[in-house]
């Protein structure tokens, strides 16, 4: 029997007007509690964004989504939500948000191999 894996993924978005509710998807991120797995990217597509993001805005931007990612890796050096485990981490990421980086609601999916989806839906849905 082939051994197959729930998991639970969400879309990273930013918000070039938080009130307008316009969004781009930006990035990706993979939870599977079973193997204790996380994995969160971003890309963002400079020329594509200016037509919607200043300079300082996009610079914040970036910021806040390389701070988003860092909290699902874990990194200590950012912040207390950064050292709770993996399944609070995921929550916490994409608990509902007013601001420029939100999470579309969770989706779930089976895999054998969470690296493979994660690649497969970060194309689909990202790049």
């Amino acid at each position: 029997m082939q051994d197959f894996k729930l998991y639970e993924y969400a879309v990273i978005r930013a918000l070039p007007k938080v009130e307008r509710e316009e969004f781009f998807n930006v990035g990706l991120i993979l939870f599977c509690k079973k193997e204790k797995y996380i994995r969160a990217e971003y890309i963002l597509n400079k020329e594509k964004l200016n037509y919607f993001f200043n300079e300082d805005q996009f610079e914040d931007l970036e910021n806040n989504l390389q701070s988003f990612i860092n909290i699902a890796r874990g990194e200590k050096s950012s912040g207390n939500i950064a050292t709770l485990d993996i399944p609070e981490r995921f929550r916490w990421l994409n608990a509902v948000r007013s601001s420029c980086v939100q999470t579309s609601r969770p989706h779930a999916g089976l895999t054998q191999n969470l690296d493979r989806t994660f690649e497969r839906l970060f194309e689909e849905l990202v790049k």
